[in-house]
């Protein structure tokens, strides 16, 4: 892989692992364990990802989320928690996909895997909060269900083919950031209208 996707391999999986970051660990050292990612020589450490402790750690917290994920108040509790946990496991990995011998590289890697984990797990939390609200249980794991097929394949699509893995990133972007911003304009209209019954 050249140095244009690897970035783009790496940024892909930071804002996947924003939605599902277990999920993102396990496809990875699975994906490392097969031989579909060649590991450099100079990140043969980072290969710890396809232990078996590792692998295993990670597998049950991927069904631990993924069935947190579909009840309504343990998603948004669960999206709370990982508010910290998410950009750190996110870093890591994209830490684990970069040339991290250069000191410049390890900080600019931690930095930009971290903060687009934050911006996909904030479009993620935001949405979910909203979809949550609903009494009824079926919109919550329709979308749950969704999130768990998009980012099981984008990140097969990505680990399989690294070429794609740039103009998925930035989509990914895209998406986080429009999101956010309608959530932000949903919750605006929310407060508004309680501030005029209030006020009525």
């Amino acid at each position: 892989m050249g140095i244009v996707e690897i970035i783009g391999v790496a940024g892909s999986v930071s804002l996947l692992a924003g939605w599902r970051l277990y999920l993102c660990a396990f496809g990875i050292g699975l994906a490392m364990r097969f031989g579909w990612i060649e590991v450099p020589e100079h990140l043969a450490s980072l290969a710890v990802l396809s232990n078996n402790w590792v692998l295993g750690a990670s597998g049950v917290g991927m069904i631990a989320e993924f069935f947190a994920d579909k009840v309504a108040w343990l998603d948004s509790l669960w999206d709370t928690v990982h508010t910290a946990i998410r950009p750190i496991g996110g870093a890591l990995l994209a830490l684990a996909l970069v040339d991290a011998s250069d000191p410049n590289w390890q900080v600019i890697t931690l930095l930009l895997g971290g903060g687009a984990s934050l911006l996909s797990h904030g479009a993620k939390a935001g949405t979910r909060a909203v979809v949550n609200a609903s009494p009824e249980p079926f919109s919550n794991i329709a979308v749950s269900t969704g999130e768990d097929v998009i980012t099981g394949g984008l990140l097969a699509l990505v680990l399989a083919n690294p070429g794609a893995a740039v103009i998925v990133a930035i989509l990914l972007a895209g998406a986080a950031i429009f999101a956010i911003l309608i959530v932000r304009r949903i919750l605006k209209r929310l407060f508004a209208s309680e501030a005029k019954a209030a006020v009525g």
